[in-house]
């Protein structure tokens, strides 16, 4: 079953109706700070893939990586860049995070005056590679709806319900 993300009623209005196509380049741009997008947030689940993928303990990669501010996790950046980032090239692309994992489908991308100005002008990706089917990024959508849900639940909502060494820095 596939949710909505867009509740337009018919006709479908979606700009992304007919499907996207998207391939990554590689080159590392959408990884670079460009002002207002300046932090990658992090999960339970993103910690602890990360944290395997340096065979770290959960505790030690997210003292060393992570920053909690305002009760969400984010990486930590000596510069303006993702730590991560070398050469230009994502060095744990396997164990990246979710928020890196789904773009250039983030929620506040899918507008197409949106999409044309800081999306596909910027990468280049966009329109190269599989085609992403409307039904496919609203999967997307979803799914990082509640990955945001889960980082809340982690920090605010449901603190009283996750054990401490959870929540630890």
């Amino acid at each position: 079953m596939h949710v909505k993300y867009n509740t337009h009623k018919s006709p479908d209005k979606r700009f992304y109706k007919d499907g996207l196509r998207f391939e990554c380049r590689g080159d590392g741009k959408c990884c670079i700070s460009r002002g207002k997008y300046g932090y990658v947030y992090v999960s339970f689940n993103d910690r602890r893939r990360m944290a395997r993928f340096f065979k770290m303990s959960l505790e030690s990669f997210t003292k060393k990586y992570v920053v909690r501010e305002e009760g969400w996790f984010q990486l930590k950046y000596e510069g303006k860049d993702c730590p991560f980032l070398h050469k230009n090239r994502c060095s744990i692309y396997e164990a990246r995070p979710w928020q890196c994992r789904t773009w250039p489908f983030w929620p506040e991308n899918m507008n197409a005056a949106v999409w044309k100005k800081e999306v596909a002008d910027y990468c280049p990706g966009v329109g190269k590679g599989r085609l992403f089917t409307a039904a496919e990024i609203d999967d997307i959508l979803a799914k990082k709806r509640d990955v945001a849900g889960i980082l809340v639940c982690e920090t605010k909502i449901c603190k009283s319900e996750m054990p401490d060494d959870l929540l630890k820095k």
